[in-house]
């Protein structure tokens, strides 16, 4: 008789990058407030807070998960359940650059049904270790005042955010036939794909799988900004994929990056911080996409990547952008040292003119995809990708 073995996954994760520095990036007396869809049951969970890139240690003083109720940023407040640390501790200190995991909790999900995740920020925190992120599964709160036992946030005092302070992870006491995808990239996979990607994980009854994003808009595989104009551009992939790529559970990365590499140069004498030395070579840029392939193994992932989207007509473009852009994508589609390509590019590219997206795909700026194309996004990832079963 086969034995009920369990395990943690991750169902739920996002990056941790740098929030836009502004005057006010500080809080004081604040609630957050994330819904969380599961993809598995489970009895017990897991959360880790992050500060990774905070250059202070900050304070949680009360963490609390709840099941949802009807209206996003309601909970069943009899379904309350504390998140304790190092062994019962309601209030965590996380230190400058780490993370810390909580105590198990004991709190039944099911999949499909939310729960959300309350922080309750009572002093001074430097609001420094964050993520934005959009899609129609990510939509955080947050409200004036101590709020995260409230069943109901207060209407007047509580506003829309889709950026994710702290919150990285959420691991689900699960079986142990269940797994984790990552989405790994930039602004285009913060954006709506992995989400659609979830919901067609629902719609066509994948049972075993959840889709943790870990992307941050502005990155790139090379090289980062260390300046305060241009930090929230994120961390590059050295410092980000290591970190990123560990999740419990996971046994596959979708890898869609490097597009910001080729967009972003354009000489100091346009932008000071955006000099042509940071152009790479289609060879060092494939370099870079070899270096995630390396770890990825080193984890014991297998690796995706998805080709990267046209820019024609995005206000830095030139021939020689798309000329690189497209050496690399040829790299991608041809090369063996992955497990397969997903070729984006030509899901939504015009049949004739490939330099650009199809009629209906361009958000605007040329650049982002629409909703359409990101829903097309989620629909190009192979099902032997998403169904372990049959892969």
């Amino acid at each position: 008789m086969k034995q009920n073995i369990k395990k943690y996954v991750t169902t739920w994760g996002n990056a941790i990058s740098i929030a836009d520095r502004k005057p006010e990036n500080y809080a004081k007396d604040l609630t957050l407030r994330y819904p969380i869809r599961p993809m598995f049951d489970g009895e017990k969970i897991k959360i880790t807070l992050d500060n990774f890139c905070g250059t202070e240690p900050v304070t949680i003083r009360q963490v609390y998960v709840a099941k949802s109720a009807d209206s996003a940023r309601e909970i069943v407040e009899e379904t309350n359940t504390v998140v304790t640390f190092y062994n019962g501790s309601e209030q965590v200190t996380i230190p400058a650059g780490e993370a810390v995991v909580s105590d198990e909790i004991c709190f039944a999900v099911r999949r499909g049904q939310d729960f959300a995740v309350s922080l309750y920020l009572a002093d001074f925190t430097q609001m420094r270790s964050a993520v934005l992120i959009t899609g129609p599964l990510s939509k955080g709160y947050y409200t004036v005042g101590n709020s995260a036992w409230r069943g109901k946030l207060p209407l007047d005092f509580t506003r829309n955010t889709n950026w994710f302070y702290f919150l990285s992870n959420v691991e689900v006491y699960t079986s142990d036939s269940n797994r984790a995808v990552l989405c790994y990239g930039d602004s285009i996979t913060s954006q709506a794909w992995p989400d659609y990607l979830t919901l067609r994980l629902f719609r066509d009854e994948i049972e075993h799988t959840a889709i943790v994003r870990r992307a941050a808009s502005g990155t790139r595989i090379l090289r980062q900004y260390d300046n305060i104009t241009y930090d929230s551009y994120g961390l590059k992939g050295s410092v980000r994929f290591p970190r990123e790529a560990k999740a419990s559970g996971a046994d596959t990365v979708i890898i869609q990056h490097g597009i910001n590499d080729i967009i972003h140069p354009v000489g100091v004498e346009v932008n000071p911080f955006r000099p042509w030395s940071d152009l790479p070579t289609a060879e060092e840029l494939i370099q870079g996409l070899r270096q995630y392939i390396a770890r990825a193994k080193e984890y014991g992932l297998d690796v995706y990547m998805g080709t990267l989207l046209p820019i024609y007509g995005w206000r830095t473009y030139e021939p020689f952008r798309e000329e690189l852009r497209c050496a690399v994508n040829e790299w991608i589609r041809g090369t063996k040292e992955i497990q397969g390509c997903i070729d984006f590019d030509r899901a939504l590219c015009d049949s004739l003119d490939p330099r650009a997206f199809a009629a209906g795909y361009d958000s605007g700026d040329h650049l982002h995809p629409s909703a359409a194309a990101y829903e097309r996004m989620a629909e190009e990832v192979p099902f032997r990708l998403l169904d372990h079963k049959e892969r």
